[in-house]
């Protein structure tokens, strides 16, 4: 303690188990090196690990690479003209309560395995933009969902986030969420994730493996 972090620049979260009800955090620092800090977290329930999150803060160092290869989508429909998602009844509370949503994507003639929605806080007044961006990260459904059932079971398994800025900033709240589906096997699905502000520079890259029972 005492010691100011350097910016976010990962976290790799396991969802252990159904969080609800009270939960106790915990927080450890792993490592703190010259350049960069590890942290691991853990929400416990009863007595047990529901969720670990290993954070990883690293400051700017000098490097002659410089690349952004991570353009938004195409034909996007803006956020103050996108058809504002209706959520179903199985749907989690949690997202529909805290969360802005729209369509960002025109939608597809035959079913793809890709999610795009526009995304903003309901509340979001004092809130640390780093804290924003994890918050509305994993907020999509898995993008294999136009693929399957409706009401199928689903359940993130792991969830690694890249941050591609120091400094989040975006207007009127929104944010630009893209999940894509890029394997399903035996009720595992792999998919990457990508988020952009609304003037299309990327501030956050992922990937996740989510189980479907169905």
């Amino acid at each position: 303690g005492g010691h100011a972090l350097p910016p976010l620049r990962s976290a790799v979260v396991s969802f252990v188990g159904p969080a609800y009800g009270a939960v106790d955090a915990r927080a450890r620092v792993l490592r703190r090196g010259k350049n960069a800090t590890w942290i691991a977290a853990e929400l416990v329930r009863e007595g047990e690990v529901v969720l670990t999150v290993t954070f990883v803060f690293m400051g700017p160092v000098a490097s002659s690479v410089q690349l952004n290869d991570s353009p938004p989508p195409t034909g996007l429909v803006a956020p103050e003209k996108a058809a504002k998602y209706n959520p179903h009844p199985l749907m989690p509370r949690f997202v529909y309560n805290h969360f802005e949503t729209c369509f960002a994507l025109p939608k597809n003639e035959a079913p793809r395995p890709e999610i795009g929605w526009w995304v903003r806080l309901k509340d979001r007044a004092d809130i640390d933009p780093m804290v924003e961006l994890l918050l509305i990260g994993d907020c999509l459904p898995p993008g294999v969902m136009p693929l399957i059932a409706r009401g199928t079971p689903v359940s993130s398994m792991t969830w690694q986030c890249n941050m591609l800025t120091a400094a989040p900033v975006t207007r009127d709240g929104w944010w630009l969420l893209r999940s894509t589906g890029d394997y399903a096997q035996d009720g595992c699905s792999s998919q990457t994730m990508q988020m952009w502000n609304a003037d299309g520079a990327p501030v956050m890259a992922g990937m996740q493996a989510i189980a479907l029972f169905g």
